[in-house]
């Protein structure tokens, strides 16, 4: 059957390798193969290249990839509506989070939602702002968090309005103050996020035409906090980020509104699973109830 066939080609280009894919999926190196195989004879033209560096798609792979992608999901759909009318709630959802998320919101929300819906299973996906929503129009996953806005053809809801802070140590000048403008930041030594991971606090410098002295762009949150507590520089961070921090180091409000919007994003939440739904009212009534 196709759908099996377009399984193993998505789990092959995921995991890089047939040998994993068929640890995946539970079949022997033979049989991927031999699927693969059998899908290039009906179509007249090769879907992969078997090369030193590994597996990766030809041209023509690359235009059918998402097509293959699109089947599945609306097959998991109508698997999952079926077994809805017939009274019970099972199901795969898969969700791009990141780090921030993944620590304070999730976990209280998995328990919950794992509590009354056992059968339905979570697989989670975690990276940066730019790469969960590449996942989302590739159909990699069925939605995403995000940070607020993003592009265009991606339907969003709005969560959380997550209030940005100044970052530094007690040796600092501004340790004492109580709240400080942005624009006292221009000649300081800053610990950047890379590009992609937190574009928050680029606009937020953009917007007073601030180009502070960049010494590191760090992708991973908690080191950019352990380089500012170690005195190579200091940051902006949302308010999530910044839980148990060290005893030497203090969050300083920012002079003004500035924040980050936090929110879920998919390329149509009319057309998600009845799982993904269910999963989607859970998260945002936990949000909710955080923020009454």
């Amino acid at each position: 059957m196709s759908l099996n066939k377009f399984e193993v080609v998505i789990t092959v280009i995921e995991s890089g390798s047939l040998t994993k894919a068929g640890e995946i999926l539970g079949l022997t190196q033979s049989a991927i193969s031999h699927a693969i195989a059998s899908l290039e004879r009906e179509y007249g033209f090769s879907l992969l290249i078997r090369g030193r560096s590994g597996i990766s798609l030809t041209s023509n792979g690359e235009r059918l990839l998402p097509y293959m992608r699109e089947t599945l999901r609306c097959h998991e759909r109508m698997k999952q509506e079926v077994l809805a009318i017939n009274g019970l709630e099972v199901g795969t959802v898969r969700i791009g989070t990141f780090t921030s998320v993944s620590t304070q919101w999730l976990p209280g929300i998995l328990k919950r939602f794992q509590d009354q819906y056992p059968a339905i299973e979570i697989k989670l996906m975690e990276g940066y702002y730019d790469g969960i929503e590449g996942w989302i129009q590739t159909g990699e996953i069925d939605f995403g968090f995000v940070s607020l806005p993003t592009t265009e053809d991606l339907e969003s809801i709005p969560l959380k309005k997550d209030q940005m802070y100044l970052l530094v140590t007690e040796e600092h000048p501004l340790y004492k103050e109580e709240r400080v403008h942005v624009s006292r930041l221009a000649e300081e030594t800053f610990i950047m996020p890379k590009t992609g991971c937190d574009n928050d606090i680029q606009r937020l410098l953009a917007q007073y035409q601030i180009e502070p002295r960049i010494k590191y762009e760090v992708g991973d949150d908690h080191a950019i906090i352990a380089m500012v507590q170690n005195g190579l520089g200091i940051s902006i961070l949302p308010e999530m980020i910044l839980f148990r921090l060290p005893a030497n180091m203090r969050m300083i409000p920012l002079e003004g509104e500035h924040y980050r919007s936090l929110g879920v994003a998919a390329t149509s939440f009319s057309k998600q699973s009845p799982a993904a739904k269910r999963f989607l009212q859970f998260v945002t009534d936990w949000v909710n109830e955080q923020q009454a």
